[in-house]
């Protein structure tokens, strides 16, 4: 069955404003343009430009605002305050990294026109931008549901195959949606039992190992899955559509969360979910923290170490251990009423004595 994205009530409204209109639009179609032959930005970051700055010259088209000259700090300020009380169509405001994710672009923006002598000074030298939370992940899979997860394709059919050998990798590797859905056969070695991942988040590559159950997996795709997804022209693509396409990244999100549901995991996120997982299930069987940071890629340890504020398991085991507010071994285990008769009778004790 087809899915189609739906997009619900509290959803960013990202569509594609009409704007061309405004006297602002041509130096956005500039920095646009610069972004990509010059700078040399990814797909990603344009389209998060495209967005934001859309949105923005909306706003100053409804006022009336036609040349970036005409810009200054405080309608800036005004503009942030705009997108703080903003709220989407089920009442919510945007969230912090939201708003950041859209103001952000402004600032390169206006750097941009100044450098490139649009404009005497820069308006946004000064704008501060919301400071994003270091949250924590809503959900680490535990390994029981894991295994959960992987059980649920069809292994009898091609997309069943390739659906197991996607979500192995998924958590062999820790590799993002986007790594995964741009991986070439090329960039599987099956010798070494690595895989090489091109232009990463970053424009960076790297090499990670795969595993030996994830690399089992991928090999039995590619003997008996692959050929019979394979359009005429192959380009290579390692992991194909039921019509012999690349995944998209918001396509992949949507076809794996189709297990979560299977499963019975009512729980925000799909693949990601996978990538939480590894990191988390790795520190928590003694692996360093620098090889976690190399592993998934992170430029900063700080974005890694937020991993160490998950991994609970060791820190119960030492709670358990030395914690003196602990239940007798032999109650352990018990019901409410159980434990509320011991206590109870270790109270008339006391006093008895």
């Amino acid at each position: 069955m087809a899915l189609r994205k739906k997009k619900h009530a509290g959803a960013v409204d990202n569509r594609k404003r009409p704007i061309e209109h405004n006297g602002l639009y041509p130096y956005m179609a500039r920095f646009i343009e610069w972004g990509e032959s010059i700078a040399q930005v990814s797909p990603d970051t344009t389209r998060r430009r495209d967005s934001a700055l859309r949105r923005f010259i909306e706003w100053c088209d409804e006022r009336g605002i036609h040349d970036p000259r005409e810009i200054t700090k405080p309608m800036l300020e005004r503009y942030q305050r705009h997108l703080y009380y903003y709220r989407k169509r089920d009442g919510q405001p945007l969230s912090i990294g939201s708003q950041n994710v859209t103001l952000s672009p402004l600032k390169t923006f206006f750097r941009w026109l100044t450098r490139e002598n649009y404009l005497v000074s820069n308006p946004a030298s000064e704008m501060t931008l919301p400071r994003k939370p270091r949250a924590l992940p809503r959900h680490i899979l535990h390994l029981e549901e894991i295994e959960q997860l992987l059980a649920q394709p069809d292994l009898a059919t091609p997309s069943g195959l390739r659906d197991r050998a996607i979500m192995e990798v998924l958590y062999a590797t820790g590799m993002r949606r986007m790594e995964l859905c741009h991986l070439s056969i090329y960039e599987i070695d099956v010798r070494r039992c690595l895989v090489f991942i091109r232009q990463g988040k970053g424009r960076k590559d790297r090499v990670v190992p795969l595993g030996t159950r994830a690399l089992a997996w991928v090999r039995k795709y590619l003997d008996e899955a692959r050929p019979q997804l394979t359009p005429a022209q192959d380009d290579g693509t390692l992991f194909l559509t039921d019509y012999g396409a690349a995944f998209t990244p918001g396509w992949l999100g949507l076809y794996i969360k189709r297990y979560f549901t299977a499963a019975g995991l009512n729980v925000k996120g799909s693949c990601h979910l996978f990538r939480h997982a590894c990191a988390t299930h790795m520190l928590e069987n003694g692996a360093d923290i620098r090889f976690i940071q190399a592993l998934l890629g992170h430029e900063d340890l700080d974005t890694t170490e937020i991993y160490t504020r998950v991994s609970i398991e060791k820190l119960k085991e030492i709670h358990t251990a030395t914690h003196p507010a602990k239940l007798p071994q032999d109650m352990a285990g018990k019901s409410l009423a159980g434990i509320a008769l011991w206590t109870a009778l270790e109270s008339e004790a006391e006093e008895s004595d």
